[in-house]
Order: structure tokens, then C-alpha cells, then sequence
């Protein structure tokens, strides 16, 4: 969603390293929050002072502002993707943002589209986990464990001797098993600890790359 419109600034904060969050009186859409990127650099800081009036353009992440999650998603989707190769397309993964981005701010269901965005962008990197069938015995049903080795997927009969050393697979990650209700906070901790340790070894690990911290904040907001 976008609109444009003629605002005052009513007030101004930092946000991290470089941005600034603008507060304005719109003329058609009200008092708006939004973040300008670069807002706090040399350029910006005669134009966001109170009392200036401004041309504003007000995209879909203005109305992240008020949400810890929904901030703290975004600024984790970011972190996430720099892992892609630059300049490779990757058109499947384009739309799967989209949809994750339109729902960030929705505490129901963010945190489920953003463990099922991890696993998508972990197969677009060449390390897809395999959650269709046993990797023991072949079997198709009751697939609740993930071998942390092969990131296939493991069922309760095959695993239970190894349970202590695999993950946890909650069934909505599994696109056949997916109800469509959302996941309770022991799901949804069970799914981010198995994209976590993928995420941790192939990706972010291999490049000398810690974990982001925006990763743990939204997880943070996400099991209040």
C-alpha cells in the first residue's frame, strides 16, 4: 500500500545507526509515524525538524513503526536475504516476501509465515530440508523429528531411540499437514530452534556471521 500527501513534523527520534522515525500531521491521512532511511545523515537534517513541512511518501513499513515485532521482522528480512547472491533471481521467494511482509505486524500469524520464509530461504541456498518421508524407513506419516545431519525428516518410531539428538518438526511446517490453525508458542519455538540451527550452520556460521539480534528480538516480541 502507498499514499503521498503533504505533512508537518511534529517530532523526531533516532532509529539504529542511520535512520530517524518522523512524526507528522498529514493533511488527508492524519498523525502518521514513519522511518526515513539515512535520516539522521547530513542531507536529511535541515529537512526533519519540527515545524517543516514536507512532500511524504508512505509506504507499507510506516505502519511497522508501531509494532516491536513487525520492526524487528523487517530489519531481520534483511539480514536474512543479504545471505542471497546478488543479482541472482529468485521470483518464487520475491512473492513469499511479499505475502510474509503484508502480515509482519500480525502477531497470529507472522511468526509462522517468517519460520515457513526461513525454510525458503534456506532451500533457495541449495540446504532444502527433505520433511516428506522417513529418513530411516521411507514412511510418509507421523514425521514429528528433523535429523540435525541430513536435514531430512525423521518419524516418532524411527527416532525414538534418537530423540535426544534430533529436532523437533512441528506439523505445520509440513505443507500436507498444515490445518490452518496457528501454531501455539511450542510450535512455533520448536520450528524457529530447527530453522535456527540450518540457518546458524549453512548459512550465517559458514560466512563468519553470528546470528542476528533482530532475529532474537522478533522471537522475543513474537512469545509475549
Amino acid at each position: 500500500m502507498e499514499w503521498r500527501d503533504e505533512g508537518i513534523v511534529i517530532g523526531l527520534k533516532r532509529h539504529g545507526e542511520t535512520s530517524a522515525i518522523i512524526e507528522t500531521l498529514t493533511r488527508a491521512h492524519g498523525r502518521h509515524l514513519g522511518l526515513v532511511r539515512g535520516g539522521r545523515g547530513a542531507r536529511f537534517q535541515g529537512l526533519l525538524q519540527p515545524g517543516n513541512s514536507l512532500g511524504l511518501v508512505w509506504r507499507r513499513a510506516g505502519r511497522f513503526i508501531a509494532s516491536g515485532l513487525a520492526l524487528a521482522g523487517v530489519t531481520y528480512l534483511g539480514a536474512l536475504l543479504r545471505l542471497l547472491p546478488e543479482r541472482d533471481p529468485h521470483e518464487a521467494l520475491h512473492e513469499a516476501l511479499e505475502i510474509v511482509a503484508d502480515h509482519l505486524d500480525m502477531a497470529d500469524v507472522a511468526p509462522a509465515l517468517l519460520a515457513r520464509f526461513e525454510m525458503q530461504v534456506l532451500a533457495e541456498c541449495g540446504f532444502r530440508l527433505d520433511l516428506e518421508s522417513c529418513a530411516a524407513s521411507g514412511a510418509r506419516d507421523d514425521l514429528i523429528y528433523v535429523s540435525p545431519k541430513s536435514g531430512r525428516a525423521v518419524s516418532a518410531a524411527a527416532g525414538a531411540p534418537w530423540r535426544d539428538r534430533l529436532l523437533a518438526l512441528p506439523a505445520f511446517l509440513r505443507a500436507d499437514k498444515d490445518s490452518g490453525a496457528a501454531p501455539d508458542r511450542g510450535e512455533i519455538a520448536d520450528a524457529f530452534r530447527l530453522t535456527g540451527f540450518f540457518l546458524e550452520r549453512n548459512l550465517f556460521g559458514a560466512r563468519g556471521l553470528p546470528m542476528p539480534d533482530s532475529r532474537r528480538a522478533f522471537l522475543a516480541a513474537a512469545m509475549k
